[in-house]
């Protein structure tokens, strides 16, 4: 694969000179066109062999375009915050918003590739590795991304004769550590995996482009005229015509029940007993909130279900077991102007909690499998793909100790529309009734087809749906403090 990377191609200094400045305005131009389109974000990876000049090509990148529009992330060791979230949390954070273009040395192909060199993973992990990220990739790319990926090679005569150099030069002698000697001399394991790991992830949609890194001019001119061409084509590409896709029919059950509907509303309990499970659960709530082992693990809690279903309440009564300190209520609305300028998921990815601490999310990611399905807000195949990126999303979590409790809290119709009445006249409750939930019934059996479908494809082993019964509010309260004590529990007595 590096064979062609290793045929000693090089550029004059005068060839250099005499094709820069018309490059430079060319980037110039396009990046500019890119700022004011605003139609989607450039990611470029700089990776490859240490020394092989990925710092001078970030800098020059700088130097040729407006840096201002430019987001460059040179990532290394894990902050403390970052060891406490998952490990895609730190690249996430930092994704540049569409019309701006972010540059990364050191991405998400660094640690599975050092920890397979260094014997930390197998390769069998490995490859679970890649194929998380030529997910990730391909998500970027569905929502729109243009994603650059340049791996700058050097043989190994050429890398040891690059290290020798910077370090025999009292002004660039800083730029060689001990880890790049120690690299070094595992220069064949480090070229055997790299390979794997181009191949494997190298896709249509974000192609690796491996250019050699002996020869500064030939480098540097080479990745400039590949983001020229990919800038420009992405541009002055004709915009694909938006379909009206209608709602796929409604699918049924072979005996014509929904599973929301076999759900019994009836159940209840007394004031009484209420307040006795109340009391106890909050306890033990508060008391595994507190335990030891509780700062190994992190709780992410989603709170949906149908206008008037007693969300807050359920969350109220959650929160008044925790320290205030511990836990963040995460209300989610339409998106801003920030939001939409992003991946769907990043807007979640960045309220995602440390170690020791709960997130509570008071409507979430799956308003696009919901309200933005029914709605028509995105298109069908936007919907569609959302059931395995949110499963991808989830599996992350879990496997980064996060316990994931999903809540889906469900009444009857006519149940809502006696809440929603006595919304109307109850002055400190009249807000939480709107024009839009009214609307939201004219679509009661497009929104429950909406929820079964969801729960069908996203409850997995390790995030299950919890479905609550709701029409009686105590009832639902103490089903969630009862469900969120068991699960937090036994992820407590697995550490």
């Amino acid at each position: 694969m590096f064979e062609s990377a290793e045929l000693g191609h090089r550029i004059s200094k005068i060839a250099y000179k005499r094709e820069l400045p018309a490059l430079r305005e060319a980037l110039l131009d396009a990046q500019l066109d890119l700022l004011q389109t605003q139609k989607f974000p450039v990611i470029i990876l700089l990776a490859g062999v240490d020394c092989a000049g990925k710092g001078e090509t970030m800098n020059l990148l700088h130097e040729w375009m407006d840096p201002r529009h430019i987001e460059s992330h040179a990532l290394r060791e894990l902050t403390d915050e970052e060891q406490d979230r998952p490990p895609m949390w730190r690249y996430w954070r930092d994704l540049p918003p569409k019309g701006k273009i972010g540059i990364f040395i050191g991405s998400w192909y660094s640690s599975p590739l050092v920890d397979n060199v260094y014997g930390i993973t197998k390769n069998a992990e490995l490859d679970q590795q890649l194929d998380r990220i030529r997910r990730f990739e391909t998500m970027l790319c569905n929502e729109g991304a243009l994603i650059l990926k340049f791996w700058l090679h050097l043989s190994e005569a050429q890398q040891k004769k690059r290290l020798t150099k910077l370090e025999d030069d009292p002004k660039t002698r800083w730029r060689v550590q001990a880890r790049d000697w120690k690299n070094f001399k595992h220069y064949d394991r480090f070229r055997t995996v790299s390979e794997r790991m181009l191949r494997t992830t190298s896709t249509p949609e974000a192609p690796w482009t491996i250019v050699e890194g002996a020869d500064q001019h030939y480098r540097s001119l080479t990745i400039g005229k590949a983001i020229l061409e990919a800038l420009r084509g992405r541009l002055e590409a004709p915009e694909q015509p938006k379909v009206d896709e209608p709602l796929p029919p409604m699918l049924t059950s072979i005996d014509g029940l929904q599973l929301l509907q076999t759900l019994d509303l009836s159940k209840k309990i007394s004031p009484q007993e209420y307040r006795d499970a109340l009391e106890m659960f909050q306890g033990r709530l508060n008391l595994l909130s507190r335990h030891k082992n509780f700062g190994k693990i992190s709780v992410v809690t989603v709170f949906e279900g149908s206008d008037a279903a007693g969300k807050g309440g359920s969350i109220r009564r959650v929160t008044q077991a925790l320290d205030a300190r511990s836990y963040r209520i995460i209300p989610v609305a339409a998106p801003s102007e920030e939001e939409r300028a992003q991946p769907y998921m990043w807007r979640f990815w960045r309220h995602l909690p440390r170690r020791g601490r709960v997130a509570i999310f008071d409507r979430s990611w799956y308003g696009r499998v919901l309200v933005e399905r029914v709605e028509e807000l995105c298109s069908h195949a936007d919907w569609m793909r959302a059931y395995g990126e949110i499963n991808d999303f989830e599996e992350q979590l879990v496997r980064n100790r996060t316990v994931v409790l999903k809540f889906w809290l469900a009444i009857s119709k006519d149940e809502q529309l006696r809440r929603f009445k006595q919304r109307e006249k109850i002055g400190f409750k009249r807000f939480k009734i709107t024009d839009e939930d009214w609307r939201n019934r004219e679509k009661w059996g497009h929104y429950e087809q909406a929820v079964c479908d969801m729960i069908d494809r996203t409850s997995t082993e390790i995030a299950p749906w919890t479905l609550v019964e709701a029409n009686d509010k105590y009832h639902a309260r103490i089903k969630v403090l009862k469900t969120a004590c068991n699960r937090i529990e036994r992820a407590l007595e697995k550490l």
